[in-house]
């Protein structure tokens, strides 16, 4: 079976609202040097039934070197002490457009109304990188994955096979 690739934008007029608060002991943080091992696990877990395989092979370095660039983000929603979900921001040469590059909650955090309001999150990060949010998707991908970006005003704006 064939799958399909989704590309979505915001338009720049869009307003995404905050969806009410993170439970207690949930916060939003971002990391400005994020420590390579939880980045690689939060990558894996989160990706590991959605077929995620581009950063399995990174070096340590590898994974140091991307978030050292500029115009990349990290943002990690924490559950007490421990990570739930994240999204990374990459910023685009063209300083108009910001990739929501990655997004997702590890498995024993989903279905419990975190990733809407996590999306929404950073939509309003991307927001204050650029006006131009962008972000693609998969039939792969959690199968509410492309009904979440549309719930929060994304447009699909072009359809490949893969």
């Amino acid at each position: 079976m064939g799958h399909t690739r989704y590309y979505l934008e915001l338009s720049r007029d869009q307003v995404v609202p905050i969806i009410g608060r993170f439970p207690d002991g949930h916060v939003l943080r971002r990391e400005i040097l994020p420590d390579v091992s939880l980045s690689r696990r939060l990558y894996t877990e989160v990706g590991r039934d959605y077929q995620w395989t581009d950063r399995l092979e990174w070096t340590d370095e590898k994974w140091m070197y991307h978030f050292m660039k500029p115009q990349m983000q990290l943002w990690i929603l924490w559950a007490i002490s421990e990570p739930a979900g994240y999204f990374e921001l990459r910023r685009e040469d063209d300083d108009e457009s910001v990739e929501i590059a990655y997004f997702g909650l590890l498995p024993r955090f989903t279905g419990r109304g975190l990733g809407g309001r996590l999306l929404a999150c950073a939509v309003k990060h991307a927001r204050e990188v650029g006006p131009r949010v962008w972000v693609h998707t998969c039939t792969k991908d959690h199968p509410h994955a492309l009904a979440n970006y549309q719930a929060r005003g994304f447009q699909i704006f072009r359809t490949e096979d893969i």
